[in-house]
């Protein structure tokens, strides 16, 4: 009978853009996911990459000295070709006895990021490293992992984004979870894609809109083994969630990551991922909800928090050219959708509060939109710009007196060279002490 084992949150780390990171700088980075209660790092490494064992001894050695903080290898087969899979053993076994190393049933766990082509390397390297493995082969669907099932120790999709203008539902998680007949599955949970990088061809953008906090409640529901954030810092795909080193941003990325800071995605974390691992959805208050004020704090802690975390693009859709970009990938035989419908010209607001409250989004000088958080916890709203630009303004409201306050950056249809930036520019309540008193329109 298999163990349980506690559910873990990892981000991925992308160690091909933390080439010129110090290891004063992975630290801060580990502190900063700690604070957002993430578990560790899985660290993307591509065999290409003549200094990946150097990056990687500064961040194991970088956990070690912070501790309570749990690191794993995850092999890029598809950046440059297959690993040798004599240098996937060495490099297991140069890391696995690290105390900052995960281990999963007893194992010290090990991830791909495709490679189904070599899966027959596995068996191999699992005896030479006493590895447990839950590898990325999405290619291959649910159904085509099922003959895998004897190698693989479970399995991590790569599909946390919806195909076109619709919102990502956990369909394709649930038929992951089923194929693996009680293995683990790791889940995927990302905010944002959008890429825009000729020289490796790429430049389309899927849906966020609405899915970091869609995803959380997903998660929360279907309570996978091990959840993964795609990703920490990968900045050319727009989802990261961590701290900007411009170091690491890749050749032509910077006109669109520049200004679009993304550290508030981590400011609520700690409640998603504590409702995940507890269980208990009272955390994440839907607005019917009935979860009283008392019922919340016993389970959140005595002092509730009460926080603002908001994104949107600063470009409206039409206000510039699109610079080639497309929704979906034709490249993977998606169909081709015009970007500004699958990338909606709203704003999207989540507001933890500790007390039925009225949550008010203004943009510009237009009307306020309010909006009423009737019972405890984290909610979720969306504004469309309707026309109008200018600096957004955010409070929670509750006896007629702002609780908390924010202002966001200006939408604005003057576009960088002309081009629509289909990044999102993310803040949050947590960053704006300084910003000046807003004042509303009646």
């Amino acid at each position: 009978m298999v163990r349980s084992e506690p559910k873990s949150v990892f981000a991925h780390f992308m160690v091909g853009n933390a080439a010129g990171m110090t290891s004063t700088q992975w630290e801060s980075d580990i502190h900063e996911a700690q604070k957002a209660h993430i578990d560790g790092f899985a660290l993307n490494i591509g065999p290409q990459d003549g200094y990946t064992d150097q990056i990687l001894q500064r961040a194991y050695g970088a956990a070690e000295a912070i501790g309570n903080f749990s690191l794993f290898l995850s092999f890029d087969y598809a950046s440059a070709g297959p690993w040798p899979a004599d240098r996937v053993i060495s490099t297991i076994n140069m890391f696995k006895d690290s105390p900052a190393q995960f281990h999963y049933h007893g194992r010290p766990l090990v991830s791909t990021f495709e490679g189904a082509a070599n899966s027959a390397d596995w068996p191999n390297i699992k005896s030479a490293t006493g590895c447990a493995v839950i590898p990325n082969w999405t290619s291959l669907g649910p159904s085509g992992i099922a003959s895998h099932l004897d190698t693989i120790d479970g399995a991590f999709s790569w599909d946390a984004w919806a195909v076109g203008a619709e919102d990502k539902t956990a369909g394709s998680d649930m038929a992951w979870k089923e194929s693996l007949a009680g293995k683990p599955y790791m889940m995927p949970v990302a905010p944002w894609f959008y890429t825009n990088l000729p020289q490796w061809d790429k430049n389309w953008l899927w849906r966020g809109d609405n899915l970091w906090h869609n995803r959380w409640q997903q998660v929360i529901e279907m309570q996978p083994s091990l959840v993964q954030i795609i990703s920490w810092n990968d900045y050319g795909e727009t989802h990261y969630i961590g701290p900007v080193y411009e170091a690491g941003i890749p050749q032509g990325a910077s006109r669109y990551v520049s200004n679009c800071p993304h550290d508030a995605w981590r400011v609520l974390l700690p409640q998603y991922i504590a409702a995940y691992k507890s269980g208990n959805s009272v955390e994440i208050a839907s607005p019917i909800s009935t979860a009283t004020p008392r019922q919340y704090r016993r389970n959140v802690g005595k002092s509730v928090e009460e926080k603002l975390v908001f994104w949107y693009k600063l470009n409206p859709s039409t206000s510039g050219s699109a610079n080639g970009t497309t929704g979906n990938n034709p490249a993977m035989g998606q169909p081709v959708v015009a970007p500004g419908e699958v990338s909606q010209d709203q704003v999207f607001v989540t507001a933890s509060v500790a007390a039925p409250s009225d949550v008010r989004v203004q943009i510009g000088d237009g009307t306020p939109s309010i909006f009423r958080a009737s019972a405890p916890g984290i909610q979720h709203y969306s504004v469309p710009f309707n026309g109008e630009t200018g600096p957004v303004k955010f409070a929670i409201v509750r006896n007629d007196q702002d609780v908390v306050t924010a202002i966001g950056q200006a939408i604005t249809d003057e576009c960088e060279d002309g081009n629509v930036n289909w990044n999102a520019f993310v803040g949050s309540s947590d960053n704006s002490l300084n910003e000046p008193k807003i004042r509303w329109l009646n």
